[in-house]
């Protein structure tokens, strides 16, 4: 039977964790996916900036946890993913988000910084996966998984080495995923966001006088067909679709969402 639009988007009962969820893409993610009524277990890094936004959410009637974890650290995947089952019962839904993008040349980058940036953007990807997978499958139902690349996976901005290495990555690790789990029911998809106000995009900028700031602003939108960055919650819409029913013929599949950068 055809189901509604709201019951395809409907993501009551259902529990998604999403990765570097404190602030950001990811909290635009968490928002979006909560509010369609997901369980969300705000998994970051920096555990005071989850439970501050878990306590907006809470506060907004939602359900979520706070919970630290070092995507580059396999035991921790495996430990968000347990606390999330321990604490909610289940776990249907994935957003590896959490990521780094250090400025840096191929003549100045240190060992240090690439084996930093792909461990974060590419393995903790990878095993995190691999944990949420393992409990979907347990469960023995369907689950969705989304990746955020970036349009750097297929177009270099310059100056981001590893970065740019460990997106393209990503665009094939979901490729790959997607090959692999979709006889179990799982599905995988990405998204690759192009420019996005952040508050780490912000920091980017620091040191700059307005004017500069100004210049270099008015220069980059100039290459964006629609005129303008996106938004954290931009980028959340297309995590709901992914999440939802609405995409459950879809995987394997990169969808931009650049303003029209890549085409020129």
């Amino acid at each position: 039977m055809t189901k509604t639009i709201q019951e395809l988007f409907d993501l009551s009962g259902q529990t998604a964790i999403v990765t570097g969820a404190a602030m950001g893409i990811g909290k635009g993610i968490a928002l979006r996916l909560a509010e369609a009524g997901a369980n969300v277990v705000v998994s970051d890094i920096n555990l005071e900036s989850a439970q501050k936004t878990v306590k907006e959410m809470t506060t907004m009637g939602y359900k979520a946890k706070a919970i630290q974890s070092d995507v580059s650290k396999v035991a921790d995947a495996t430990r968000a993913v347990q606390e999330t089952l321990d604490t909610f019962g289940d776990l249907h839904i994935l957003v590896n988000n959490a990521g780094i993008y250090p400025f840096t040349t191929i003549t100045e980058i240190s060992e240090a910084i690439w084996d930093k940036t792909l461990s974060i953007n590419l393995k903790g990807m990878a095993f995190f996966t691999q944990a949420a997978a393992r409990a979907m499958i347990a469960k023995g139902h369907r689950g969705k998984i989304v990746n955020i690349a970036s349009v750097d996976g297929f177009h270099p901005t310059g100056n981001l080495i590893s970065y740019d290495a460990s997106k393209g990555g990503v665009v094939m690790l979901t490729k790959a995923l997607a090959k692999d789990l979709a006889s179990k029911g799982i599905n995988v998809n990405a998204i690759a966001p192009g420019a996005v106000q952040t508050p780490g995009a912000s920091s980017g900028l620091s040191g700059m006088s307005e004017e500069q700031i100004a210049e270099v602003t008015k220069a980059f939108l100039a290459t964006i067909p629609m005129g303008r960055q996106g938004t954290p919650d931009d980028i959340g819409r297309v995590a709901l679709f992914l999440a939802s029913e609405a995409s459950d013929y879809i995987t394997g599949t990169v969808i931009v969402a650049d303003g029209g950068y890549l085409v020129g």
